[in-house]
């Protein structure tokens, strides 16, 4: 790769000689490396001037920029501010010390009609020197780019011959306000201020104060992520959540540590809290970025499939959802329960495939209010990202106005829609040869599976499921290997986009149960026999040597 450059001065601009690096695809959620690797020389400059040149932002136009304060982050941020002023761009909207969470700048997008955003961030992945990075882009509309716009980035980087940077020192971000770059006004802004707003005019916020007032007590560990100054500020100081209520809450280069991911393994200190005999009444945790969110009762853990359902249900109690809402959608591998509200509900429910830019149009064309992952993403029409601490306050609102325990307002839940039983099995860091020839024999195969019995569940149907967008006619193959039986149980197998290490197989399993009396079982071992099922049919242990899952969530 390119070490030699040449510079051609123009002003303060200066144009270098660059050569192509061959690995600038952009995945579902933008450019994710290890940190060596953005690091190499002109790597971040040449994907950066790949975007600029495909995106063509007009003279007055105006990006917004920021990220979740990962390690590299600092040093990127004056590159990219550099070089959009050297493209001509007019406006840039960073947050202050570069920090700004997924969920914030897409608000931010949205309410100061901006033309596109940046956001640095590889989300729930690693940080630190060892760990990785992420560079994202997004659109007019707040959401992450289509396929179509990450397809012409790639290509433009593929034949990039030179990039264009400013020769000039760097921005101070630590205070708010404006200054020029350059002829490129740059404006720091409080990353929290935009968003909490916008919270509150989702929100009861009185309610919800009424509530912490009661003795209501929550613990919320932002991780050592971008969302402590978030939860902070918003649960804390404006709510009047105790003191503390908020765990981790500095962010820190290597989020001190540990993976920025909320799930039951990585966020262990939150899970040891909540089986506490003394636990809070309420446990919550948002990864790296702030788009994820796990949502835990006292000794209960709420998958994210139930946690879409029971917002969708009882979305009226929030003053921004009063009016009901028009649709609501989830991804493929995300269970059904969302389904059977929306049925109930009597409004559409969107099937789509994985990855938030998927709801982007369906937003846009007002078909749906609501939108979910079983990945731990939920999110409204109020973004065009999925929401973490959005989640959490919608919960507070909904426990504020049903005054219910979590545990009994989900199991009231469950006996009315009845209960599905859900799991995902992740092997991680696999070899992906050993992964990609799995899927491959798997594939194969589906087609002779409908109408087999196994293990006294006979397959209705075996596919690789395929997206016709409802909006723009678009098609997105290849998003998933579905097993759907005729009991309604389904498994899933699907290859995440979102690991730097490696190959990541995501095995989904859900059954459903409506009988209350059954609704009480373990998850994994109501799940047993399915989990037995699909190691069967997919002989995952012989061919990838892995006895047991990497995270079970």
């Amino acid at each position: 790769m390119p070490s030699d450059f040449t510079a051609k001065a123009d002003m303060n601009a200066l144009t270098i000689a660059t050569r192509p690096f061959p690995d600038q695809r952009p995945g579902t959620s933008g450019l994710r490396k290890k940190v060596a690797v953005f690091r190499q020389p002109h790597y971040l400059e040449n994907f950066i001037q790949s975007v600029f040149d495909t995106l063509a932002l007009p003279p007055d136009g105006t990006l917004v920029l920021g990220g979740d304060g990962r390690y590299y982050n600092q040093e990127a941020l004056p590159v990219i501010l550099k070089m959009a002023a050297a493209n001509g761009i007019g406006r840039a909207l960073v947050g202050r010390d570069g920090i700004l969470s997924t969920p914030a700048a897409s608000c931010v997008i949205r309410q100061y009609g901006a033309h596109a955003g940046i956001i640095l961030s590889a989300s729930h992945n690693p940080g630190g020197p060892q760990g990785d990075f992420g560079v994202k882009v997004n659109g007019a509309n707040g959401g992450p780019a289509p396929a179509m716009l990450t397809e012409a980035i790639y290509a433009r980087s593929r034949a990039l011959p030179t990039y264009r940077i400013l020769d000039a020192p760097d921005v101070a971000l630590d205070k708010l306000g404006p200054s020029t770059l350059d002829g490129m006004t740059v404006e720091v802004i409080d990353p929290v201020a935009d968003y909490a707003q916008l919270m509150e005019s989702l929100f009861d916020f009185e309610a919800l104060r009424a509530l912490f007032r009661s003795g209501f007590r929550l613990c919320f560990d932002a991780m050592h992520a971008v969302t402590g100054p978030y939860a902070e500020e918003i649960l804390e100081r404006r709510l009047g959540a105790p003191a503390g209520s908020v765990i981790r809450g500095e962010p820190r280069p290597d989020f001190g540590g540990a993976p920025p991911d909320p799930n039951l393994v990585h966020a262990h200190e939150l899970v040891r809290i909540m089986r506490a005999p003394d636990a809070p009444d309420f446990g919550a945790a948002c990864d790296g970025d702030g788009d994820r969110n796990m949502i835990l009762g006292r000794n209960f853990f709420v998958t994210p499939s139930d946690s879409l359902a029971l917002l969708a249900a009882n979305a009226t109690v929030a003053p921004g959802y009063a009016a009901g809402l028009k649709g609501v959608a989830r991804s493929m591998p995300t269970s059904r329960a969302v389904d059977r509200v929306a049925q109930a509900l009597g409004i559409p429910c969107y099937e789509t495939p994985t990855g938030w830019k998927f709801f982007g149009n369906l937003l846009d064309a007002d078909k749906i209010t609501l939108c979910g992952e079983e990945s731990f993403g939920t999110g409204s029409n109020h973004a065009r990202e999925k929401d973490g601490l959005w989640a959490v306050l919608f919960w507070l609102n909904i426990l504020a106005a049903r005054r219910q325990p979590m545990e009994a307002l989900v199991r009231a839940h469950w006996r009315t829609y009845g209960r599905h039983f859900y799991t995902r099995h992740d092997y991680e860091g696999l070899d992906p040869v050993a992964a990609r020839c799995l899927m491959k024999q798997l594939r194969e195969r589906l087609g002779r599976l409908p109408g087999q019995a196994i293990d006294n569940r006979r397959v209705r149907a075996s596919d690789d499921f395929q997206y016709t967008d409802p909006v723009d006619g678009s098609v997105a193959s290849g998003q998933g290997l579905r097993l759907l039986f005729e009991d309604g149980a389904r498994i899933v197998f699907r290859l995440s986009g979102t690991g730097t290490a490696g190959a990541t197989l995501r095995l989904y399993l859900e059954a459903f149960e409506p009988d209350p009396a059954r609704q009480g079982q373990d998850t994994q071992q109501a799940l047993a026999g399915l989990i037995g099922v699909a190691q069967e049919v997919s002989q995952l242990r012989q061919r990838t040597g892995r006895a047991a899952p990497s995270v079970v969530t």
